[in-house]
């Protein structure tokens, strides 16, 4: 445990460097700023001088430690300590000026996530968990919502942008959860809304076709709130398959029961 605070320690260090860029660039950003990496997939200058500050904090503290970053490094080779970071998670949130963004840090030591913080730079909210230590809020512990399952429930969710030959499925699955709970909303940004399911204000959310820098944290804010996470066959591979579903226990179960079979044997 002691070893992870010094980590998490670092983490939030990083993060709030990376926020301090995010904010100082809002609304500022110019044409030429602005480029595409692929189908629906934006890059900024914001994003990668983001990246660069976390960079420096890690590199400095940690220099033996490898990373995988959204902008730097997408295909890095795994090590026994390794930081997943997304900069800039929400950068069309970002480029249009939509307060709903974030920073993602998070920790995989030996395969399993030890650290995790998301940052709102936004409303100055900072979300961390260490590995057996709970998440807080600005320091404050939180738990996932006690709501008993899908009905009136408020879930998060995203749609593949990035995958749109996998929309017909997604928009099954949103069909058929939307008929069982009580409102859906769509923010943009994933690492935000697995921070809120962390605490509460939403009670579950599902999205595919993820990164694995998209989640990493999220995932580690979720589990030490106190709720469940998984793809959507309720297996741990959502690291690799980008699938995720998390949330409550008893929304969480929902989520899983409707979502296995709109995708069993297509995925």
């Amino acid at each position: 445990m002691e070893n992870s605070r010094a980590y998490l320690t670092v983490a939030v260090e990083a993060a709030k460097a990376g926020g301090r860029i995010l904010m100082s660039r809002l609304g500022k950003l110019k044409a030429k700023d602005v480029s595409k990496k692929g189908p629906s997939d934006w890059v900024t200058t914001t994003d990668r001088a983001s990246e660069k500050a976390i960079l420096r904090v890690l590199k400095r503290a940690f220099p033996s430690h490898t990373v995988m970053a959204e902008e730097s490094s997408p295909n890095a080779k795994s090590s026994p300590a390794q930081w997943l970071i997304d900069p800039l998670d929400g950068t069309v949130n970002f480029i249009h000026r939509f307060p709903v963004f974030g920073v993602s840090v998070a920790l995989l030591k030996d395969g399993r996530l030890e650290v995790g913080v998301v940052y709102d730079p936004v409303r100055e909210e900072l979300f961390t968990a260490v590995r057996g230590g709970g998440a807080r809020c600005n320091g404050r512990p939180i738990t996932v919502s006690s709501h008993p399952g899908l009905k009136e429930s408020l879930l998060a969710t995203g749609f593949p942008f990035r995958a749109k030959g996998l929309l017909n499925l997604y928009l099954e699955s949103f069909r058929r959860i939307f008929l069982q709970t009580g409102s859906i909303r769509r923010a943009g940004s994933a690492s935000i809304d697995l921070a809120w399911a962390a605490c509460g204000r939403v009670d579950g959310f599902w999205e595919m076709a993820l990164s694995p820098w998209d989640i990493a944290a999220g995932v580690l804010l979720i589990e030490e709130a106190g709720g469940r996470v998984s793809d959507f066959f309720g297996r741990k591979d959502y690291l690799n398959s980008g699938n995720i579903v998390a949330g409550s226990p008893a929304v969480h179960s929902e989520l899983v029961r409707i979502l296995r079979p709109v995708f069993l044997g297509k995925l």
